[in-house]
């Protein structure tokens, strides 16, 4: 099992010019947008670092000012971006898209250290990679912030990162991919192979329920911190790590579940969940009293027969589904009652259980709790390499951050048939999580 940790590097130094505003070069609708029960559900910024090297092909200022022009260009159609989130006097948030708007911050950059400092950013460094993505400073809160900030800087070598922060109630992953893979598309003078359709109306609830669904009855579950989890978290350093999971290696998996007779099928993505919930349970010495959640998204673009989403839906086509239970449960029970469980909350989502989360969504219910929670983002299906100005497919793709809550899963491979897990724990709990993962 191949692992690389945290660099704990020091920032790289990174020289800023003011941020300039990038607008739709051409003009495009004012009317406020609408968002969906979809969007409202997860809205925090999204940053991703994108690392080229240019090999000759151009020169970082050119290729610097080749994105530059492309992101006018390609605001045109995805001009919402370009906007601001504001909240109505219901609670609901929209985008408002008038000529008052500056547009997308894009910051030129120049680093004094070669590109190869920045070693395997599968793993994020926060402390190594904060310079290579906008912030907008003295932003208290998110109503201030753009929809998304760009950011390309140019290393010694002449190799450059392209850094993007994006607002989640925006885009899930694979419509953020769209973005940029059109943007890159833009970039290379090609017409745009998936052209967006930003009409989110499909979402709208049509009539409003008082009754709450099951995921809605789920995230409101308070759980106690009987292990006292947070404690931990507190008192020891957090260390991130990553896992290799070849075919081999997920095949012994689903070995191991079905191996008693429950299951006569799972997936990859179901059989990895399931292990890191029980491992990570384990890890971090749940009390078997202590009630445990497990938290990921299911696409529903697949799910929706009656009124589907389009071919180049831009936004959120994702909805939360959870499990819950007793570490006890989770620990002593056979590995196929977890992947049981994972599989039961991925066949909840079906059409009516989407609607009736889009009819009940409440904007201002209280957030859900994340006490013994992990929640998984998966991004095994997320085409990053695709991502090409011009001088070839970056060479490595990653967050900038991963909440101490989540678990990540990244495409592992040349064919993308594995996957790597990464992760953040205490020193003592990732201490027992790789003992863990050396015994499959």
């Amino acid at each position: 099992m191949e692992e690389s940790q945290e660099n704990g590097c020091t920032p790289i130094s990174v020289r800023m010019t003011e941020p300039v505003f990038i607008q739709p070069e051409t003009e495009t609708c004012k009317e406020p947008y609408f968002l969906s029960s979809l969007d409202h559900a997860v809205i925090d910024m999204m940053k991703t670092v994108y690392i080229y090297k240019l090999d000759g092909k151009k020169s970082g200022v050119e290729a610097r000012d080749l994105i530059k022009q492309a992101l006018a260009k390609v605001l045109v159609h995805y001009y919402p971006l370009a906007g601001r989130l504001r909240r109505s006097s219901s609670g609901n948030l929209f985008v408002e898209c008038n000529n008052s708007i500056k547009g997308v911050p894009f910051v030129e950059a120049v680093a004094d250290s070669e590109i190869e400092k920045l070693g395997d950013i599968t793993v994020p460094d926060t402390v190594m990679l904060e310079n290579l993505v906008y912030d907008v400073p003295g932003v208290e809160n998110i109503l201030e912030m753009p929809l998304m900030t760009a950011q390309v800087t140019i290393f010694k070598c002449g190799g450059l990162v392209f850094g993007m922060a994006i607002n989640h109630c925006m885009v899930d992953g694979i419509s953020a991919m769209q973005f940029v893979n059109s943007w890159a598309e833009t970039a290379g003078g090609i017409t745009l192979t998936m052209p967006p359709v930003l009409d989110r109306s499909i979402l709208m609830p049509k009539k409003p329920s008082v009754d709450k669904n099951d995921s809605e009855t789920l995230t409101e579950v308070e759980i106690s911190d009987v292990s006292k989890i947070e404690t931990l978290y507190q008192e020891q350093k957090m260390i991130y790590k990553s896992f290799k999971f070849d075919q081999n290696r997920l095949a012994g998996l689903k070995k191991k579940a079905m191996e008693n007779g429950e299951l006569t099928y799972c997936s990859s993505f179901r059989v990895l969940a399931a292990f890191l919930w029980r491992a990570r349970s384990q890890a971090l010495k749940m009390k078997p009293q202590q009630q445990t959640k497990l938290v990921f998204t299911v696409d529903i673009r697949s799910k929706l027969k009656t009124n589907p989403l389009p071919k180049g839906f831009f936004g959120n086509g994702v909805l939360v589904t959870q499990c819950l239970c007793t570490a006890e449960e989770l620990v002593q029970k056979p590995f196929s009652f977890a992947v049981k469980m994972v599989q039961n909350a991925i066949q909840m989502v079906n059409e009516d259980y989407i609607k009736g989360f889009i009819e009940s969504f409440d904007v201002n219910a209280r957030p859900p709790s994340w006490t013994a929670t992990l929640v998984i983002t998966s991004w095994t299906r997320i085409a990053f390499n695709a991502a090409d100005f011009g001088w070839g497919e970056p060479t490595q793709f990653g967050s900038t951050r991963i909440p101490k809550e989540v678990g990540l899963f990244i495409p592992e491979g040349k064919d993308k048939n594995g996957i790597v897990l990464v992760l953040g724990l205490p020193v003592s709990a990732m201490n027992t999580f790789q003992e863990l993962i050396t015994s499959i």
